[in-house]
């Protein structure tokens, strides 16, 4: 029986990476059945709802999701999707890429972000008039288990190096229950990590990003920390990410839905198609995986090469050189 791939292409340049990271997987010839869902701002426009209940559906019950970016809708959309999926953990690898024109070479780092709670919660309040309050959540059952991930994905990885990330010098409640849930895993399983505080560790991966290696951190420092690597590696469009449920998850290009390029065909497919290679590794096709990241590096050290990596070449025509690749 053939898996069901959820296929979202949502806003802007999501309409251009997501089918030629579909061109790639089609290339593999692996017997997925491809089922379309829509979602964003466009489709707010027309239906009244940015993420129609069968899309919603679609990505529930799909074997995993591909999907692309949302504009200024992308809370309504990626929020719900992930939890669709159940996602609990946002697996954002930044690596420097040989040929790639970056701040730090030597970058290679991957984030893992708990997914469900700190302030993207959603609890926000206006209690008086001009008067605002956002209510961060940390739970220990959440923290706990962004750590064991976190440690089994090191170690299934071959990285050494954990640092968890956290700001308990202010936030002494919240990130102090934080640590603490990933103390009490690191002690079970007997794993070892460093500390750092947040802003710190923001300089420290500038200046030092060989130091580091897996980085466990809550919502928003993993949402943010992820996007200064990605600005040592040559831009967003290097960067895919993971949404990673127990059974099922969502696939993503960390970067938005760029307007200001879209439908130039220009955009980068890179991080999309190193997302299609993160799905297929997620259901267990680790070979043609391999294959994919193979082709994208040797897309990316020998050319063709879209503007933002200093090119002229075109979507289509990047798409076209990883698939002769493959």
């Amino acid at each position: 029986m053939s898996e069901e791939i959820a296929v979202i292409p949502g806003d802007g340049i999501g309409r251009e990476v997501v089918p030629a990271a579909l061109e790639v997987l089609e290339a593999l010839d692996l017997g997925f059945e491809f089922r379309e869902g829509v979602a964003g701002d466009r489709v707010l426009e027309s239906r009244g709802e940015a993420l129609p209940e069968e899309t919603y559906d679609l990505a529930a019950e799909a074997d995993a999701t591909l999907f692309g970016a949302a504009g200024e809708t992308a809370a309504d959309v990626i929020l719900p999707l992930r939890e669709a999926v159940g996602s609990f953990a946002n697996v954002r690898p930044a690596r420097a890429y040989p040929g790639v024109d970056s701040v730090r070479p030597e970058t290679d780092l991957v984030f893992v972000r708990e997914n469900t709670e700190g302030v993207y919660a959603g609890i926000e309040s206006e209690i008086a008039d001009g008067v605002t309050t956002l209510t961060r959540v940390i739970t220990d059952s959440a923290s706990r288990k962004i750590a064991e991930f976190g440690f089994e994905y090191a170690e299934a990885n071959g990285y050494d190096d954990v640092t968890v990330a956290h700001k308990a010098n202010v936030m002494r409640t919240t990130d102090g229950q934080f640590l603490d849930s990933v103390a009490t895993v690191a002690e079970a399983g007997g794993y070892e990590y460093d500390e750092a505080l947040m802003d710190a560790l923001a300089m420290h991966l500038v200046l030092r990003p060989e130091s580091y290696g897996v980085i466990v951190c809550p919502n928003l420092a993993g949402d943010v920390l992820s996007d200064l690597a990605a600005g040592l590696v040559g831009g967003l469009g290097l960067l895919p990410s993971a949404n990673v449920g127990e059974d099922n998850a969502l696939f993503e290009p960390v970067h938005g839905s760029a307007p200001d390029i879209a439908g130039e065909g220009i955009a980068n497919p890179a991080a999309t198609v190193l997302s299609a290679a993160m799905l297929l590794e997620h259901l267990g096709y680790d070979a043609a995986a391999a294959t994919v990241r193979d082709a994208v590096e040797t897309v990316l050290a020998e050319g063709p090469r879209t503007p933002d990596l200093g090119g002229d070449a075109s979507t289509s025509a990047v798409t076209e050189a990883i698939v002769e690749r493959l």
